[in-house]
């Protein structure tokens, strides 16, 4: 008698069965984010609307042009700035995406007051106006950046998540809930490393800041991936990291441009050498789930998906120069492809 084959085991796919008659606006979606976010979404059938709110007219014409079949799409231009603008445009709205925000670390170190004003007044903005309007979701998409800060990038990131927690005393039990996504490079974002090596590359020479520089990576697919299963999870007041490893930006050099050599530059005002993504003080609060880290404020009890999870270890060390998280060779082949 044969022998049976093991059973094939099937790949994992994001939740979405939550977005059914739903209404999702996202605050700065006509970035990198927020490009991929709509994608995704409009594959989810039963979805109700969707919403992008961003205060350029010319990247939302772009944007209505590529979905001009798309009859759920709809736009505001507005400015996270503008309580009255957000309170209108979010009336009926069951989840919102946070993702609006200065990013540019040079830019923001000369530039402070416009990030505080965007970044974390906007940001307040935002949560007064979810619980004005009794949204049932809100995320906040937040950056490595924000852990153990150095610069001012970081700095308003960290306030905006710490506003996001708190506000869930203030929205109080049943109505809004109000949670984090925390994670580190985006391969082929606007202005990341990897665009800077693309676009370097046919001058043969690579800039880099220091040479034992290392970072967190992972693919736009995987971040969307991660937010849908968030939005899935989230009860309010959790921060939610997804599993990544790290790479030396010289290592991603020899692998996207092997013929360029590689030219220091000097760190730029406000960069880290290396990145964490979760302070040994919140390692105390974390739980770990198949392709998650959560920090949560809740103790005992809570949702049945914190009951499976584990404790991390008191020692966890969540940094990327920590060698446990280090791509191999086949891995960062296949992270980086195209």
């Amino acid at each position: 008698m044969a022998s049976k084959k093991p059973a094939k085991k099937q790949a994992w796919s994001a939740p979405t069965s939550f977005l059914k008659s739903k209404t999702v606006l996202i605050t700065g979606g006509t970035g990198t984010f927020g490009r991929a976010f709509i994608q995704r979404l409009f594959k989810v059938p039963g979805l109700a609307k969707l919403i992008v709110f961003s205060r350029d007219e010319l990247k939302q014409s772009e944007l209505a042009a590529d979905y001009r079949d798309e009859p759920r799409l709809r736009f505001f231009i507005g400015d996270i700035r503008d309580p009255e603008r957000l309170k209108r445009a979010l009336e009926g709205v069951d989840i919102v995406v946070h993702a609006a925000a200065l990013k540019r670390v040079e830019a923001i170190e000369y530039n402070p007051f416009e990030a505080i004003q965007t970044n974390v007044v906007g940001s307040k903005n935002v949560i007064d106006a979810a619980i004005d309007r009794k949204v049932g979701k809100v995320l906040l998409v937040s950056s490595d950046k924000a852990v153990e800060p150095i610069n001012l990038y970081g700095a308003t990131k960290m306030s905006a998540e710490k506003l996001f927690v708190a506000a869930n005393v203030y929205a109080g039990m049943g109505t809004t809930a109000l949670s984090v996504v925390r994670y580190g490079n985006v391969i082929g974002s606007r202005g990341s490393f990897v665009e800077l090596v693309e676009r370097q590359r046919e001058n043969g020479s690579i800039t880099v800041t220091d040479r034992h520089m290392t970072r967190f990576w992972i693919r736009i697919e995987q971040v969307i991936d991660i937010v849908l299963e968030t939005l899935a999870l989230m009860q309010g007041g959790e921060i939610f990291i997804p599993k990544m490893k790290n790479m030396p930006i010289t290592d991603v050099v020899k692998l996207l441009a092997p013929s360029c050599k590689v030219e220091v530059i000097g760190a730029r005002p406000g960069e880290k050498l290396h990145e964490t993504l979760m302070t040994k003080y919140e390692v105390k609060y974390a739980r770990e789930l198949p392709r998650l880290f959560v920090i949560t404020p809740r103790a005992g009890g809570g949702p049945v998906w914190l009951k499976r999870s584990r404790m991390v270890p008191d020692n966890f060390l969540y940094t990327s120069d920590n060698k446990k998280f280090l791509l191999s060779r086949k891995e960062a082949a296949e992270l980086f492809a195209k």
